[in-house]
């Protein structure tokens, strides 16, 4: 199902910024006026995922979001005593409990428009509540598509 919501120009760039040029460490957008996914705001290359989550929830209690993240952590190959660090990119859709029924239909049908646009990410992820969207949350489901 299609919302019928549009992707701006600015999503793909930012997107291309933070992938392959590692330019932005994450980025959020929102959905402006009902017609187009616009680039709410952009974090540098040292930024926290508390930074992150902080910017994802600006909007307040009743606001959906979408987040784009390059997810950093250290994974050590079986059998193997030193450890890599490795880098993934999640998107996330925000829709608090909280938000109106209307906003959350929109959010949920234009999020597959979001993922067929930014091509290469590599786990999509949707939370509801602070604990869905915390660190250890979205570790725990990157690792999962680690190899061992």
């Amino acid at each position: 199902m299609s919302s019928g919501v549009a992707i701006a120009d600015d999503c793909k760039s930012i997107f291309e910024d933070i992938k392959k040029n590692k330019t932005y460490r994450y980025c959020v957008f929102y959905i402006k006026e009902e017609k187009s996914i616009t680039v709410e705001t952009k974090g540098d290359s040292n930024s926290s995922y508390d930074d992150f989550l902080k910017d994802l929830q600006s909007g307040g209690d009743g606001e959906c979001r979408y987040g784009l993240y390059d997810f950093e952590y250290e994974h050590q190959c079986q059998g193997t005593a030193e450890s890599s660090k490795k880098q993934k990119l999640f998107l996330m859709s925000w829709c608090p409990d909280s938000a109106k029924i209307k906003k959350k239909m929109l959010y949920a049908s234009s999020f597959e428009t979001l993922k067929k646009s930014l091509v290469g990410v590599h786990k999509y992820i949707q939370a509801t509540d602070a604990s869905e969207a915390s660190a250890s949350e979205v570790e725990k489901q990157l690792r999962s598509t680690d190899r061992v």
